[in-house]
């Protein structure tokens, strides 16, 4: 996600970051990877069913090279505790362009209907849910999603009320 962000909102200014966030919560609620569903949405808004190809290509052609010499390398390598340690310092590491990247989209929250607090409290309760309790992301998203849809829903309407 960090570099799938940093690449489509920072360098190639294909989505501004709210349409990013849109685009991932969608990408996240299909079945399959969010990055290869991002890139298909992406690549098919701009150039139709060749861009929706193109994006599969370019984002399944490469890592699948790289895994597949990864996992060669790694038959003969992988009892070298140099090795195992350098995975683990990528494990941290990976954890911290997580954590980086949710920090830097947290300002189109303040645009969210429901506004920062309550995305704040729907954040902390899901990797709670996910991280501390366990609970499969499936159940979590099922249980979550209709509430803060509905939430959403409502504080819509009360605007729309309001403005009449």
């Amino acid at each position: 996600m960090a570099f799938a962000e940093e690449m489509i909102v920072e360098k190639k200014k294909w989505l501004s970051k709210k349409e990013f966030l849109e685009e991932w919560s969608v990408a996240q609620t299909m079945p399959g990877a969010a990055v290869m569903n991002l890139s298909i949405m992406i690549g098919s808004r701009h150039f139709g069913i060749a861009g929706a190809a193109a994006g599969v290509t370019g984002i399944m052609l490469f890592p699948m090279i790289l895994i597949l010499c990864s996992v060669s390398a790694f038959t003969y390598f992988g009892q070298d505790p140099h090795l195992i340690g350098a995975l683990r310092g990528m494990g941290a590491v990976s954890a911290g362009l997580l954590i980086a990247t949710g920090a830097k989209l947290i300002s189109p929250l303040k645009a969210n209907p429901l506004g920062l607090i309550p995305c704040a409290f729907f954040s902390i309760a899901c990797f709670g849910m996910i991280a501390v309790l366990r609970f499969p992301l499936s159940s979590v998203l099922l249980g979550l999603g209709p509430i803060a849809c509905a939430m959403s829903y409502f504080k819509l309407d009360q605007k729309i009320g309001h403005a009449k």
